[in-house]
């Protein structure tokens, strides 16, 4: 009775959701044909730099590009087959025979709101287990300049630390905690804001609330000389964490594993806020596949006869990218630590969600 209730009969509720998904996701396709050819005329050229790549290399960047272009243009698909679905709807005159048949707006746009939200849900799965996978692969063979990428057994590569007024390099971190082991270090030693020496050490443990060196040799920058060391205490203070979670990529992890890292991050007493924000945008991102059916809304209502049909479909287009422009100013702002993460994510989401239902009802008619 309920379903009755809000969703028009069951013919019409599949032929709207069909049309809909289909002008969607051949959008899509199109989209990501065209982009994915000109992001290739920028990129296959440093592929191919290296003259151990070939054609296989090639394919293999767009196995891993694809699924970013798709994560990231998959709402501006689905907002583009709204207009297109409703624009072509009231063209013909399908809405006003649905109107007249005693459905409100809203049951009109039930079936494209419940095809968006199957949409997001397949949109999160297909970020999480795909997308994530993906951007973490392409980050790293771009990291050594599409080249043979070494084995990830969990360990981290040039990290860089701060401890004090001194600068810490290293090469490789293996293991966590304090059984954290460093291989070629180099610590940029300064006073004055003028750098003093460099010591450089091929490996360290963690000892007490410092770090153990052994082979190490200190280059005094004044003199030119350098100096054999051998065993030396250094970074006191600086915990391992400093290293194993010195940088967290979120577009590179699933949400669980994210959500592991800010909780490692949290223990350990550094900012998150940044990346809450990251791991609630998630979850809002794949929903506005559900906002854009109601911000293209404003083109199915309205006689087509009275000439403001194009008109119509323009303001929806603008509701939908002033949506994608207010999503990510909020993003930034959540980065800079102006809005928290709750707000950074979901502040544009349920502002759209009010306006498009304010601008539905006032056209309605």
């Amino acid at each position: 009775m309920i379903g009755a209730e809000l969703f028009p009969s069951r013919t019409v509720s599949v032929y709207l959701a069909k049309m809909f998904l289909i002008r969607s996701f051949a959008i899509l396709l199109a989209l990501v044909l065209v982009l994915q050819a000109l992001d290739l005329l920028s990129e296959s050229g440093r592929i191919l730099a290296n003259p151990e790549n070939g054609q296989a290399e090639i394919w293999r960047y767009v196995s891993l590009r694809v699924p970013q272009i798709i994560s990231r243009f998959l709402p501006f698909s689905v907002l583009l087959g709204t207009i297109i679905t409703l624009s072509t709807l009231n063209q013909n005159s399908e809405v006003i025979a649905l109107k007249a048949s005693g459905l409100s707006a809203h049951q009109v746009l039930a079936p494209l709101i419940l095809a968006g939200f199957g949409v997001a849900i397949i949109s999160f799965a297909f970020n999480d287990r795909i997308v994530a996978r993906a951007t973490a692969t392409l980050e790293a063979w771009e990291n050594v300049d599409f080249g043979q990428i070494p084995i990830d057994r969990g360990d981290r590569s040039n990290v860089w630390v701060r401890s004090a007024g001194d600068l810490i390099q290293v090469q490789q971190i293996r293991g966590r905690g304090e059984a954290a082991q460093l291989n070629g270090i180099r610590i940029y030693e300064r006073g004055d804001n003028q750098l003093r020496s460099i010591l450089t050490a091929e490996q360290g443990e963690f000892v007490g609330n410092a770090w153990q060196v052994q082979g190490a040799q200190r280059f005094d920058v004044a003199s030119g000389e350098t100096a054999q060391v051998g065993t030396a205490r250094v970074a006191e203070g600086v915990s391992p964490d400093r290293f194993t979670l010195a940088s967290v990529n979120a577009e590179g992890l699933s949400f669980g594993a994210l959500s592991a890292a800010i909780s490692e991050l949290k223990e350990a007493g550094r900012p998150t806020k940044a990346l809450e924000g990251a791991l609630w945008h998630k979850l809002s991102g794949p929903l506005s596949s559900v906002l854009m059916p109601l911000l293209g809304a404003v083109a199915a209502f309205g006689i087509a006869r009275s000439g403001k049909l194009f008109l119509r479909a323009v303001i929806g287009m603008a509701l939908g990218f002033l949506y994608f422009v207010a999503d990510n100013f909020a993003l930034a702002m959540g980065n800079l630590g102006a809005y928290p993460p709750l707000l950074a994510a979901w502040a544009p989401f349920f502002l759209f969600l009010m306006i498009g239902e304010a601008v539905l009802l006032r056209s309605e008619e």
